[in-house]
C-alpha cells in the first residue's frame, strides 16, 4: 500500500506522461480486442463454454459481463496507481511474493499459449474458407504479429482499437438476421452440441469464462491504465468494455444455437453461419475474424515478450522472433485442441488471478472507508 500511496502522491508529476489521443472508446476497445480473438470471434469459445447449456448459457454470460466490467476496472485502476509497466507488478500487488509468483507463471504461460492458438485459428480460417495449407495462414500472422509488436505499447492500442467496432457490428448483424429468420426460441436442436462441454455447469463456466480472459487481458490492461492519471476514464472504459464483451458473445451465441449441432462440427463455427447468409459476407467475416485474431495475437505476444524483457531492451526484437517461431511450431497442433484443452486448464489456474484482485478491491475499499473526510 506505501508504493500505492506514494504513486498517488506524484500525479501531479505523472500527468505530463499521459499519452495523447487515450479516451473511454480506446480503454474498451483495447480491453474487447485483447480478449476477443480467434476462440471469441470464431465462436469456439462461446461453443464450448456456453452453448452446451442452452438458455441458461444466456445466464452465465450476463453474470460474464459484469465480472469483465467489475475485474477489468480493477486491473486498469491497480495499472494506474502502480506504473505498471507489464502486469507484474500488479500481480505482486494482489498475490504478494509466493502467490503473486504462481499467478505470474500461469499469465506468461497462457500469454504464449494463446497466441499459439490465434496462429492455429489463422491457419484453420485458410484452410476453411480459402483451402490454402493451414500452414501459411499460421506463418503470415506470426510474421504480422511481430512487426506490430515491435512498433510498441502505442501500435498495440492502435491497431486493436481499430478492428473492434467491425466485429461487434457484424456478430451483432448475424444474431439479429438469425433471431428473424431461423425461429430462434422455437429451434428444438438449441444447446445441442457434437461435443462434451468444456465446463459442466454454466456458473462454473462463466467464472473460467472470465478467470482465463483476464489471465491474457491483464497483460495489456496492466501497462494501459499506467498511461492514465484519470480513474473516472478508466471505470467508464472497463464497464464500457465489459458490456461490449457480454454484447458480443450474446450475439456469437444467438447465432449459433439454431445451427447447431451442424455448426458445432466445424473448426470456425462462425464461418458456416455467416455462409447461411451469402457467400459474400462468408468471406467477409473471414477478414474480419483474421483481424480478430490479430489484435490478440498483438496483445499476447506483447504481453509475454514485455514479461520476460523490457519493451525498450536492445535485445526486445530477439525475444519478440523466438517467441513467434516457438509459437508457429506449436499451433500445428491443431485450433480447436487447443482451446477445448488449454482455455479450461488455465481458466482453473486463473482463478487465484479473480481471487487476488477481489481482495484487492476490498483492501481499496477499505482504504477508501478509513480516509478522513472533510
Amino acid at each position: 500500500m506505501d508504493e500505492v500511496k506514494q504513486v498517488a502522491g506524484n500525479n501531479a508529476e505523472n500527468k505530463v506522461r499521459e499519452a495523447p489521443g487515450l479516451s473511454v472508446f480506446k480503454i474498451a476497445a483495447t480491453y474487447v480486442g485483447t480478449v476477443v480473438g480467434a476462440g471469441f470471434a470464431s465462436g469456439q469459445e462461446v461453443l464450448q463454454f456456453f452453448g452446451k447449456f442452452g438458455l441458461l448459457g444466456f445466464g452465465g454470460l450476463l453474470a460474464a459481463t459484469a465480472m469483465f466490467g467489475l475485474f477489468g476496472w480493477a486491473i486498469l485502476d491497480m495499472g494506474m496507481r502502480l506504473r505498471a509497466k507489464s502486469h507484474l507488478e500488479v500481480i505482486r500487488h494482489i498475490g504478494g511474493r509466493w502467490v503473486g509468483t504462481v499467478i505470474d507463471y500461469v499469465i506468461t504461460f497462457f500469454l504464449f499459449g494463446a497466441f499459439t492458438a490465434m496462429a492455429a485459428g489463422a491457419g484453420a480460417i485458410f484452410a476453411e474458407q480459402f483451402q490454402w495449407p493451414s500452414v501459411i495462414g499460421s506463418a503470415v500472422m506470426a510474421a504480422v504479429t511481430v512487426a506490430t509488436v515491435m512498433l510498441g505499447l502505442r501500435g498495440v492500442i492502435t491497431s486493436i482499437s481499430m478492428v473492434v467496432p467491425v466485429l461487434l457490428a457484424s456478430v451483432v448483424g448475424m444474431a439479429v438476421w438469425t433471431v428473424i429468420n431461423k425461429d430462434f426460441f422455437a429451434n428444438p436442436v438449441i444447446g445441442t452440441v457434437p461435443f462434451k462441454a468444456a465446463v459442466p455447469f454454466w456458473p462454473l463456466a462463466a467464472v473460467l469464462y472470465v478467470s482465463y480472459n483476464l489471465v491474457m487481458a491483464v497483460a495489456v490492461l496492466a501497462p494501459t491504465g499506467a498511461s492514465y492519471n484519470r480513474p473516472g476514464l478508466l471505470a467508464k472504459g472497463a464497464i464500457l468494455g465489459g458490456i461490449g464483451l457480454g454484447l458480443g458473445a450474446a450475439a456469437i451465441l444467438l447465432a449459433l444455437a439454431p445451427n447447431l449441432p451442424t455448426a458445432g462440427r466445424f473448426e470456425i463455427p462462425m464461418l458456416y453461419v455467416a455462409g447461411t447468409l451469402s457467400p459474400v459476407f462468408r468471406t467477409f467475416y473471414s477478414i474480419v475474424l483474421l483481424a480478430e485474431i490479430y489484435t490478440t495475437a498483438v496483445g499476447s505476444l506483447y504481453g509475454f515478450t514485455v514479461r520476460l524483457t523490457p519493451e525498450e531492451s536492445p535485445g526486445a526484437r530477439y525475444y519478440i522472433i523466438g517467441t513467434a517461431v516457438a509459437a508457429f511450431l506449436a499451433s500445428l497442433l491443431g485450433f480447436s485442441t487447443l482451446v477445448r484443452t488449454v482455455y479450461p486448464a488455465v481458466g482453473y489456474a486463473g482463478l487465484l488471478l479473480l481471487l487476488g484482485l477481489a481482495y484487492g478491491l476490498i483492501r481499496r475499499g477499505k482504504a477508501t472507508e478509513n480516509q478522513p473526510r472533510f
